[in-house]
């Protein structure tokens, strides 16, 4: 969770907890409270906004950790396709976007419309 939420932010500096809430499927309080965690670490600032809205950045040492970790997820990802074959990698992945679709309703923070890209 804590690498979403980063990546999230190296992706898209300083977006507010409630957007980078809906982007990462997580609730606000969730959010919230991992921002905190983070911001202890010395990986993000949180910055105050109005109506008390926080914007979240990435740190130097957030984007050094970051940096470091993408090789390693990327390396465990295409791990987790060896031995299937280009065409049915990509039908996994077709079903499992089939599967979070149908089932978007049930989790604790569904996308919104135009949230899935």
């Amino acid at each position: 969770v804590q690498y979403a939420v980063l990546r999230m932010l190296y992706e898209c500096p300083g977006l507010d907890q409630v957007t980078l809430a809906q982007r990462v499927a997580l609730d606000t309080s969730t959010t919230a409270d991992l921002a905190v965690r983070l911001e202890a670490k010395g990986l993000i600032v949180r910055e105050v906004l109005p109506r008390r809205q926080r914007r979240l950045l990435l740190t130097p040492a957030g984007v050094e950790l970051l940096t470091h970790l993408i090789p390693s997820v990327k390396e465990l990802r295409a791990g987790l396709f060896d031995g299937m074959g280009e065409d049915d990698s990509q039908e996994l992945m077709r079903l499992l976007r089939k599967f979070v679709h149908l089932n978007n309703e049930q989790s604790r923070a569904p996308l919104r419309v135009g949230d899935e890209s």
